[in-house]
């Protein structure tokens, strides 16, 4: 992050504020710009995604990625976790799209490893193993902490299809955020993620407290209710909610389908 905080909230300045291009994130997928966004002598570092950059998906409607990662932070904010950067839609150079605060994730963080045994090993849980060459093979892991396990629980929430380690952003303060949503919130299970470590376990009772208070806020007619119905479908609203009542329901964390694939591609 860049820039100070003064009298303007950072979804103020986002949202107000002179959006300048920098550069562009050449490894994403769809557009991706680096800018910087200023306004009454304050200055951010942002990404900025634009609609009219967005490559069709054969099973999300064309034209609303940059609507699902604004409805991510919705709900992040909503659980009390911050797990989602401030995040908003507004118009910028090349048109509506997503507005979102650049977090410089901390280099010497380790989230992710590959061992080469059979356990994960103390504060590790594994995921599954990976082929690392021809006839060899490794465990990959993802740490065990509880910020992690927040975000395991958001993304069932959310229903993200692509929780890759590259989306995984360590801040140096100690804080976690997760980005990338663009391809969340579809009404049929798509629930893709390397964070399978707590699959079948318990939820928190932290996690038990926060699905009750998101099952009420967002019954119909409610604030969060109407924000997301200006952003998702009907449809993917009643979705939504049937996700948080089925975590509800069964107090565990979910398990892979096996009527998708479980970890996206390229996992990092």
């Amino acid at each position: 992050m860049s820039g100070h905080q003064g009298t303007l909230s950072t979804l103020d300045l986002l949202t107000a504020g002179e959006l300048t291009v920098v550069g562009q994130v050449r490894e994403a997928s769809n557009a991706v710009l680096f800018c910087s966004v200023a306004h009454e002598g304050e200055r951010v570092d942002c990404v900025y995604k634009p609609v009219a950059g967005e490559r069709p998906l054969w099973d999300f409607p064309d034209g609303t990625l940059a609507q699902r990662e604004v409805a991510a932070f919705e709900l992040s904010e909503a659980t009390g976790w911050g797990l989602v950067p401030p995040t908003v839609l507004r118009d910028g150079p090349y048109g509506e799209g997503m507005v979102q605060l650049w977090v410089e994730p901390d280099p010497a963080a380790r989230l992710l490893a590959l061992v080469e045994d059979d356990q994960a090993g103390e504060g590790w849980k594994a995921v599954g193993p990976a082929q690392i060459a021809e006839d060899r093979t490794a465990l990959l892991v993802h740490a065990d902490t509880p910020e992690l396990r927040r975000l395991a629980v958001l993304d069932a929430v959310i229903n993200n299809g692509d929780r890759k380690g590259g989306h995984l952003l360590p801040a140096p303060d100690g804080r976690l955020y997760g980005i990338d949503h663009g391809v969340s919130f579809h009404v049929e299970d798509k629930l893709r993620t390397l964070l399978w470590g707590w699959a079948g376990e318990d939820l928190t009772d932290e996690a038990v407290t926060v699905l009750t208070r998101l099952d009420a806020l967002l019954a119909p007619g409610t604030p969060l209710a109407e924000r997301l119905g200006k952003l998702l479908t009907a449809a993917e609203v009643a979705a939504l909610r049937e996700r948080v009542a089925g975590l509800r329901g069964t107090g565990r964390h979910p398990v892979p389908s096996g009527r998708w694939p479980a970890i996206p591609w390229p996992p990092v």
